[in-house]
């Protein structure tokens, strides 16, 4: 008898509850519809559960991005992470340097009350939301 394969959900139509963590690793962004995908997350979390972000290093306004690594990650969103997002439903682009303050907003629009920086590296913001 063979394996079956694993099947697939969409990250707005997991199964499943009850959840200490759920990870998102560098892919928030690219999604259509962030909102959607955080709004479905939260309602699967435990009580005290905690949300994961893992999102490239961007800071909230355009100028403070002009250095190597936001140039880079313009560059790559350009043709890479908005074309993605814009393809899907909701269609949402939030691109690759979407800043702690618009992430918090998505956060807070899916429902979350506590949102934070966890910590940061040059290449990565890796950001904290609870219900």
């Amino acid at each position: 008898m063979s394996p079956s394969a694993p099947s697939a959900a969409s990250a707005k139509d997991f199964p499943g509850d009850g959840y200490d963590l759920v990870c998102f690793f560098d892919c928030l962004h690219d999604m259509g519809d962030p909102v959607g995908a955080l709004r479905h997350t939260r309602e699967t979390l435990a009580p005290d559960g905690t949300v994961m972000l893992v999102e490239p290093f961007a800071n909230d306004e355009l100028a403070d991005n002009l250095n190597p690594v936001g140039r880079i990650y313009y560059a790559a969103s350009t043709v890479i992470c908005t074309p993605s997002s814009l393809s899907q439903e909701v269609a949402t682009g939030l691109g690759a340097q979407a800043g702690e303050k618009r992430l918090r907003e998505v956060a807070e629009e899916a429902g979350f009350t506590r949102f934070r920086r966890a910590t940061q590296t040059p290449f990565n913001l890796v950001l904290e939301a609870r219900p």
